[in-house]
């Protein structure tokens, strides 16, 4: 009995010192430790900042920062209002900049947003070269790019919302070719700063030059036009007919504004409407031209759906939601493009080919993307369609 009892003493002193070291140690009741440790379950803070997980917000708490290039070019100025409106009607915070088409100050102004604590940051950057140090600083603070339409280069770019470029450039090319397959051709590029000119240039080549090999087409000349500039379309375009003698039998630009300088060199010498030319954005200028019989075509991109799958993007990332999930699929379809630094995801908007025949149904009747009375502003108002 003596032993028996000796052994229950000894376990019994045992099992007091294994509890006074645990609560020396700091376990037993956690909530004693409560304003020490900073509250909570530690563990799953702990499990949470080692996954890499993203916090959860309420989409009135977010601020999303829009950074554009310039708004010289009609589009830009109905993009902003675009995001304006969706961030007016989701009820979350929007900040926007302007650059002015300076490189320079673009990249002050999304450091600017950055400071500011944005949750997520769309750019549509002017040169996609000199924007790559937005990427380093918006990551470095822990928020995500989005590139918007055109393309960031040489950088670790979270996403890439833009048009199916490439189409863009092969449809400009085959509508001039279908109305003169063969002949001299003035060939007008885009800003040699913006990738998306390049790969315009790429997909123009493509329908070009098979017909350049078998001396179908000459090119009288080919030349970029910095900062899309009319301006210098105008000259290229003035320089071109002085050197073939007006002996032009087609014009492959790149875009609206493009096409406009190109169009003022040719009414000057009597050649506008008598030779195709094309360009991309379905501006209002661009529309009348094109019913006025000036211009002969252009490359329709529905700002709409590109706008709102940049909204629900950047909305997806800042509340943490599932982010390429958050994109409405209907709006177009997700693939991926190399900047140089990786493959980038990216959401591509399909474009359509306008001219005068489709002009009204899609452009004014189906998408309201225009009026009737802005685009035949020039028509005698017997001669509108029937709305």
């Amino acid at each position: 009995m003596k032993k028996k009892f000796l052994a229950i003493l000894m376990a019994l002193v045992m099992a007091l010192s294994l509890a006074a070291c645990t609560t020396a140690s700091g376990g037993g009741d956690n909530s004693s430790n409560e304003d020490s440790s900073g509250g909570g379950d530690t563990s799953a803070a702990g499990d949470a900042d080692t996954s890499g997980g993203s916090e959860t917000k309420d989409i009135k708490d977010i601020v999303v920062g829009v950074s554009i290039g310039t708004t010289t070019e009609e589009r830009w100025n109905r993009e902003i209002e675009m995001f304006r409106q969706y961030a007016a009607d989701k009820g979350f915070d929007l900040l926007v900049q302007d650059a002015g088409n300076d490189t320079t100050k673009q990249v002050s102004q999304c450091e600017n947003l950055i400071n500011q604590g944005i949750d997520v940051l769309i750019c549509q950057p002017l040169d996609g070269e000199a924007a790559a140090p937005v990427v380093s600083a918006a990551h470095d603070a822990g928020i995500k790019v989005i590139s918007y339409d055109r393309f960031i280069m040489n950088a670790d770019l979270d996403y890439y919302i833009t048009f199916d470029t490439y189409t863009v450039g092969k449809v400009q090319a085959e509508m001039i070719v279908e109305q003169a397959p063969k002949g001299n051709y003035i060939w007008l590029l885009g800003a040699p700063e913006d990738n998306n000119a390049h790969i315009i240039e790429e997909a123009q080549t493509d329908v070009l030059q098979p017909l350049i090999d078998s001396g179908d087409i000459k090119i009288v000349t080919q030349q970029w036009c910095k900062g899309w500039s009319p301006t210098e379309a105008l000259q290229h375009t003035e320089n071109a007919l002085t050197t073939a003698s007006n002996d032009v039998q087609g014009v492959v630009c790149s875009n609206d504004g493009t096409a406009g300088g190109a169009i003022q060199a040719l009414a000057a010498q009597g050649l506008a409407g008598s030779v195709p030319i094309g360009g991309q954005d379905a501006d209002i200028a661009a529309c009348q031209r094109i019913l006025e019989g000036t211009q002969y075509g252009t490359v329709y991109k529905p700002l709409a759906p590109l706008n709102q799958a940049a909204c629900e993007l950047a909305v997806a990332i800042a509340t943490g939601a599932d982010e390429k999930n958050g994109v409405d699929s209907s709006l177009g379809s997700w693939t991926t493009y190399n900047n140089n630094f990786k493959d980038v995801d990216a959401f591509n908007v399909a474009v359509e080919k306008i001219t005068k025949d489709n002009l009204y149904d899609i452009v004014i009747k189906r998408d309201a993307f225009h009026t009737v009375e802005e685009v035949y502003a020039n028509i005698p108002q017997d001669q509108w369609p029937a709305e």
